[in-house]
């Protein structure tokens, strides 16, 4: 049965339908303290769109017109200086309109090139790290809070590199070498700068690879002030841009939320190798994950090629978006542990994590390896722990549902005593996972839910989320409707929340102990599950 939603508006619930219809920048004041939606401005962006004053005028009407409170207006990136009078009239103009202005710089194209990824320096070098200082010291004189974009990282193996490294790997290397040269060249002479400047470092969403190329997400996440997350999924069939899965924001963001705790701060995404309903997930996505913040990158780009038809479509969706931060605010999740220790080598399991979310399977991104879990999927990363085997055998002893991949394994042999893990066949192709039956799905799914009073029927690709003692959201990622099944060990009272996209139905049917739910392509619903 479909149900009203309500939405927050200056103070008052208001039906959806009228929502829709309302001012999305008085709609986008009223809920900020839940769901800030912010844009950047790249440096170029700035030199096109922002010099004159009718561009100046179209930018934040722009941004008024798609419930933006906060705009990031960049410094430098690619070679490129902006220029300080158009940027601070740009700050200025931006705050008299009631919209945040704060700095944000790309380090890409700083002096010595990598000779490896395009556009990525040798930071070894003291004259690219010199090239970086001044580039922050600029723009510390000019904002108090500055974001990062997430290519503040190394994968050079020059001679000079080489040299310096030594006998360490080279991702032990590039981490020491990356975590300094962010205290030495970017924090520290920032401060001197601006004694109230905060910095940002934004992640990219290749986690599975940041220690290789010197993200070290403990030091980083312990030296700046905040962190953001890239949960740019966009479309995994896309040629250009495709090969990741919608859930894989959900996992990095939950990831390093609970690594960085109140300092994870935003999630980011752009127009990319997406269309209406890709660009959607990932804002769906986004704020599942916990986001205090969501980023549209960059305005510039969101004015041609998909950007104005993501646009167009995500205004109309907007004020479901603010009802699913609120919704979930304050709400802990619950599920199966996943833990990836940080700097963990995936082998051939790169980002397994992300597609047995697509199974249906609720996860709980972790850092660390807790026996006292009620149920836990562990993939090859977990060997990075070394206290693993000991934990592990803990858990089976103490009769806990555990799914181990066929790559763990192997690894660690045969397992003694009566309770077995359950083996998950990724076959060193994590991709194949989305190809599992129903059927399949349903005996692996069985054991791992049985913990938390549940039961989960539904095809592939369909996503489910557990937050709090009574919220479930369910996410439909196929292009066709689907009839999914919640079973329960004790009667429920159930009713929709909310339906995303606006026109997408999520129709319940109840019984006592359970809840079907069909889903229209596409689509994400939350339901309220109240014990009878």
């Amino acid at each position: 049965m479909k149900r009203m939603m309500m939405v927050l508006i200056a103070g008052w619930l208001v039906p959806a339908v009228a929502a829709a219809d309302a001012d999305l920048w008085e709609l986008g004041k009223a809920n900020r303290d839940t769901l800030t939606v912010s844009t950047l401005f790249t440096a170029q962006d700035v030199r096109r769109h922002l010099f004159s004053d009718e561009g100046l005028d179209k930018a934040i009407a722009w941004c008024k017109a798609t419930g933006i409170t906060r705009v990031f207006i960049e410094e430098y990136r690619d070679k490129y200086w902006a220029q300080r009078p158009a940027i601070e009239k740009a700050r200025d103009r931006f705050r008299a309109a009631g919209i945040a202005a704060d700095g944000c710089v790309t380090t890409t194209q700083i002096g010595k090139a990598s000779g490896g990824w395009q556009g990525i320096s040798c930071f070894t070098d003291k004259a690219t790290q010199d090239e970086v200082q001044k580039i922050f010291e600029f723009s510390a004189s000019i904002f108090d809070q500055i974001m990062i974009d997430d290519f503040w990282f190394t994968d050079c193996k020059c001679e000079e590199c080489a040299k310096a490294k030594g006998n360490l790997s080279w991702g032990e290397y590039r981490c020491q070498l990356m975590d300094r040269v962010s205290r030495e060249r970017i924090q520290e002479p920032a401060r001197k700068v601006n004694p109230k400047v905060k910095i940002i470092i934004k992640y990219p969403q290749w986690y599975d690879d940041f220690h290789n190329r010197g993200y070290d997400v403990i030091g980083e996440t312990r030296d700046f002030d905040w962190i953001w997350v890239g949960t740019e999924t966009r479309d995994y069939n896309d040629k250009q841009w495709g090969g990741k899965v919608q859930y894989e924001a959900y996992y990095i963001m939950r990831w390093l939320g609970e690594i960085g705790g109140p300092k994870c701060d935003g999630g980011w995404f752009d127009w990319l190798g997406t269309t209406e309903k890709t660009y959607l997930e990932q804002a769906n996505q986004t704020i599942l994950a916990g986001s205090k913040e969501m980023m549209l990158f960059c305005y510039g780009g969101l004015q041609g090629t998909t950007g104005p038809a993501n646009v167009v479509n995500l205004r109309k969706e907007m004020p479901g978006l603010f009802e699913l931060a609120r919704l979930i605010k304050g709400k802990p999740i619950r599920g199966v542990a996943a833990p990836k220790p940080p700097s963990s080598d995936a082998g051939k399991e790169m980002y397994v994590y992300d597609f047995v979310g697509m199974m249906g399977i609720p996860l709980v991104p972790t850092a660390t390896i807790d026996p006292k879990a009620a149920t836990a999927f562990y993939p090859v990363h977990v060997l990075k722990d070394t206290q693993f085997g000991d934990k592990l055998k803990a858990m089976l002893a103490a009769g806990k549902p555990v799914l181990i991949t066929d790559g763990l394994a192997e690894k660690i042999g045969a397992i003694e005593g009566a309770n077995k893990p359950a083996i998950l066949k990724v076959k060193g192709e994590p991709k194949l996972l989305l190809e599992i039956s129903r059927e399949q799905l349903a005996a692996i799914r069985g054991p791992l839910l049985k913990p938390f009073g549940l039961a989960f029927d539904a095809p592939n690709k369909v996503a489910l989320y557990l937050f709090g003692e009574d919220l479930i959201a369910v996410e439909n990622f196929n292009d066709e409707p689907v009839s999914t099944t919640l079973q329960f060990e004790k009667a429920v009272k159930a009713k929709s929340r909310l339906v995303i996209p606006a026109g997408g139905e999520g129709t319940l049917t109840e019984g006592e102990k359970k809840v079907q739910v069909e889903i229209s392509p596409r689509t994400l619903v939350v339901i309220q599950v109240d014990k009878m």
